[in-house]
């Protein structure tokens, strides 16, 4: 497995299994004209491939040869900050594998890349939030020591969804 950056080129695939992920996770929560508007919202080639682009997100890819088999996606600009004791939490905002490729260390090898970002910016916490009743992504977090400090809401088309807020204090390396 190789990391690397996502450039503007990976942004159909990284588009086609932001979709596949989303659905092979939530499949039967959402009506299907909930679902297709939130997977045109969110998994568009041309939003992904503007949010590569963008200075305000930083993509990593998990490849296998040529095959992409996860994605993490990091924002500098927090919405839940105002959640938190932290002074600069930076949003982890996706974190993807293939469906069939779950427990092969991707996540794992892709949340080491995020804590290891969020030192290099400079940041004091990861905040993510997670569905309330997403309970193996719960326990993937908690196992690195993130813990819930709020509920909130995510909205997939009219559906308002429970969710949990969950951060991870990112002690910086003393100088």
């Amino acid at each position: 497995m190789i990391l690397r950056p996502a450039l503007l080129a990976d942004a159909p695939a990284l588009a086609a299994l932001g979709r596949a992920s989303f659905c092979a996770a939530f499949d039967g929560l959402y009506s299907p004209d909930d679902l297709a508007s939130f997977l045109t919202q969110s998994y568009a080639t041309e939003k992904v491939a503007a949010e590569i682009a963008s200075d305000r997100f930083l993509h990593c890819l998990a490849m296998d040869g040529h095959m992409l088999t996860g994605f993490c996606k990091l924002g500098l600009e927090n919405q839940y900050a105002n959640h938190s004791a932290a002074r600069n939490p930076i949003i982890l905002s996706q974190l993807y594998t293939a469906p069939e490729m779950t427990g092969a260390g991707i996540g794992a090898a892709l949340m080491d890349w995020a804590m290891e970002v969020t030192r290099q910016q400079g940041r004091d916490a990861i905040q993510l939030s997670v569905y309330s009743e997403n309970f193996g992504a719960q326990r993937f977090y908690q196992r690195y020591g993130f813990a819930r400090i709020a509920d909130i809401h995510f909205q997939v088309g009219s559906q308002l969804d429970e969710e949990f807020l969950y951060e991870l204090p990112i002690s910086q390396p003393r100088s």
